[in-house]
């Protein structure tokens, strides 16, 4: 009997991110990031607050560049801001960036080698290039078995270079993408819903890829409100489909946990399973990532044609740093990870397997 296997992961950004993205306190990350959002809103106003535009940047300058393409925001050294609004100059933020160790591309490798998925949906690749060439250089040189030749990734509407993409050693044969589908003006989804028909020995399964809005920085009634309204919108896609037949997964980082009012309009959906807690009965079995605890984060959720074909599911944990500590001991992080900095990622990989 033909088995497929599925996965999950948020890989945190292959080959290269943005600096403000790589810290090993989240915390310190977000409030860099409230600072940019509020000089993104300075930016735009008809008058400017210069002395406070001016402090904003000499607080960021480390970790942004503002290009000017019309006019100048600034003087020459960047001491004094001489537009006096928005309409004075033209230009756009840009988030510098900073390479990964390369220990921190061989051990996402690692990881992906290891569980060897059929179809894997990667979480904050940067492009479809870096997608590419990542697993013609880490995965197939490594390991032949573990060569994807069909790859597809769209760039999202995260100007940070976060999206959402797909690996997969069968057919990609259609492709949607949802990073126009709008709530009044505002964009619903942060990154997109990648919407893919994969032609597979056991006939066609459909993936719905997702990166939900992160519990980070800014207010959390807001980040509440934005999650809720990405997972009613992936049921509404979801009503599509017919549940009881066709075969769909819906995969990837929802940034929240199973218990959680945002994940609900889609955690209830009929005849959606999530494959982890069909696997383990205890709860905390079932975490993915650690912040402040162990939280359940990543979700493989499948149709009922699936989940009656599910035959083993688990979670990848050995490419997060010192995860022993989360761990009573009982998981050992690869012997190559060896910093926070070379691990594979903060979170784990999510997999199961469908045996028909």
């Amino acid at each position: 009997m033909p088995t497929v296997r599925v996965a999950t992961f948020n890989v945190e950004n292959l080959f290269s991110r943005a600096k403000v993205l790589n810290f090993k306190n989240n915390l310190e990350g977000d409030q860099l990031l409230f600072k940019i959002n509020e000089l993104k809103k300075e930016l735009s106003k008809l008058t400017y607050d210069k002395p406070k535009i001016l402090k904003l940047y000499n607080e960021l300058k480390n970790y942004i560049s503002i290009s000017e393409t019309r006019e100048k925001l600034f003087d020459r050294y960047k001491t004094k801001v001489v537009a006096n609004g928005v309409n004075d100059w033209d230009g756009f933020i840009s988030f510098k960036r900073e390479k990964f160790d390369e220990g921190a591309r061989k051990n996402t490798a690692k990881v992906i080698r290891t569980v060897n998925p059929d179809i894997c949906c990667m979480i904050e690749v940067e492009s479809r290039p870096v997608l590419k060439y990542f697993s013609s250089e880490r995965l197939a040189k490594t390991n032949a078995f573990a060569n994807y030749p069909y790859l597809m990734l769209i760039d999202g509407n995260d100007d940070r270079g976060i999206d959402v993409g797909i690996a997969s050693r069968f057919p990609i044969r259609r492709i949607y993408s949802h990073i126009d589908d709008k709530d009044g003006k505002s964009s619903i989804f942060s990154r997109d819903c990648l919407e893919l028909e994969i032609e597979s020995p056991v006939g066609t399964i459909w993936m719905l890829l997702n990166h939900f809005k992160s519990k980070g920085y800014g207010d959390q009634d807001t980040s509440n409100k934005k999650r809720t309204k990405q997972a009613e919108e992936v049921a509404k896609i979801l009503k599509r489909y017919d549940l009881k037949n066709d075969k769909v997964v819906v995969a990837g980082d929802l940034n929240d946990t199973p218990d959680s009012s945002p994940l609900a309009p889609l955690l209830n959906v009929t005849n959606l399973s999530e494959v982890l807690e069909k696997k383990f009965p205890n709860a905390e079995d079932r975490w993915t990532y650690h912040y402040k605890k162990n939280e359940q984060i990543d979700y493989l959720l499948v149709s009922k044609p699936l989940l009656s074909s599910l035959s083993d599911a688990g979670v990848e944990r050995r490419g997060i740093f010192d995860v022993q500590k989360f761990t009573d001991g009982n998981i050992q992080s690869f012997n190559t990870v060896k910093h926070y900095i070379d691990s594979a990622s903060d979170h784990g990989m999510v997999w199961a397997d469908f045996k028909f």
